[in-house]
């Protein structure tokens, strides 16, 4: 009877003392939970993360990309994308206004654009193509960006058959359409656009838009204030 009473005892007095610590332990994760959160929400957003890359540009092989700016500019952007990409053509008709304005025509920066389209985009190849067949020209930029404005008219979700749009395009630009239409089907410049692609692949791309800056690649599209610390950071090396 006696042991009976003490086992109760001991039960009651378990009973009461076991919540107290767990609410303590409670109490304790609760508040660094909050903390983690809090830090959480309130950092500053960390600036762009390169991954390091070890190529020899001066060994970049029978690839040859489309450059603009200076050729002794101290900073030289490498981009790979593709035409038919949304992030390609956001950030070639919303960020690099911006960057031609205020990094590549101050002579901060060089811009060298490499052909990489997807095997998921069908149209993307014809884009190239239209690109490469515009340069003959002394036009590429001009249908790049032509290209990248309208991408909705005749990405793979829009058309079957995008070449009257890229053949509009010429002729909006001021290119001979007979001399533009005679490199677009002979596919005169698919030895470069597949030249390009190698380059990328050999360097590891595997997203588009990437960016190479010195010697660090950035994947993705990247916001303007985020290139221009790149550049400024590569600039001081």
């Amino acid at each position: 009877m006696a042991d009976n009473k003490n086992k109760r005892r001991s039960t009651v007095r378990n009973a009461s003392t076991r919540p107290t610590g767990f609410y303590y332990v409670l109490a304790a994760i609760a508040v660094i939970g909050a903390s983690i959160l809090g830090y959480t929400l309130l950092r500053k957003p960390a600036g762009a993360v390169g991954t390091e890359v070890k190529v020899d540009l001066a060994t970049v092989g029978p690839a040859q990309g489309y450059t603009m700016g200076k050729s002794d500019a101290p900073v030289k952007i490498v981009e790979f994308a593709d035409f038919e990409c949304p992030g390609c053509g956001q950030f070639a008709t919303v960020t690099e206004p911006d960057v031609r304005k205020r990094i590549i025509d101050t002579g901060l920066a060089s811009l060298t654009f490499y052909d990489f389209p997807l095997p998921q985009h069908k149209n993307s190849q014809g884009a190239h193509n239209a690109a490469a067949c515009a340069n003959d020209q002394g036009k590429f930029w001009e249908m790049h960006d032509r290209i990248f404005m309208a991408q909705d008219q005749w990405n793979t979700e829009a058309t079957d058959n995008p070449k009257p749009f890229f053949e509009k395009y010429a002729s909006d630009i001021g290119l001979d359409t007979n001399v533009w239409e005679s490199c677009y089907d002979s596919r005169k410049y698919q030895g470069r656009i597949m030249a390009n692609q190698a380059e990328g692949e050999r360097r590891r791309v595997d997203t588009t838009p990437t960016f190479i800056i010195a010697d660090k690649m950035y994947p993705g599209a990247l916001p303007y204030d985020a290139l221009k610390a790149i550049v400024d950071s590569a600039t001081q090396k």
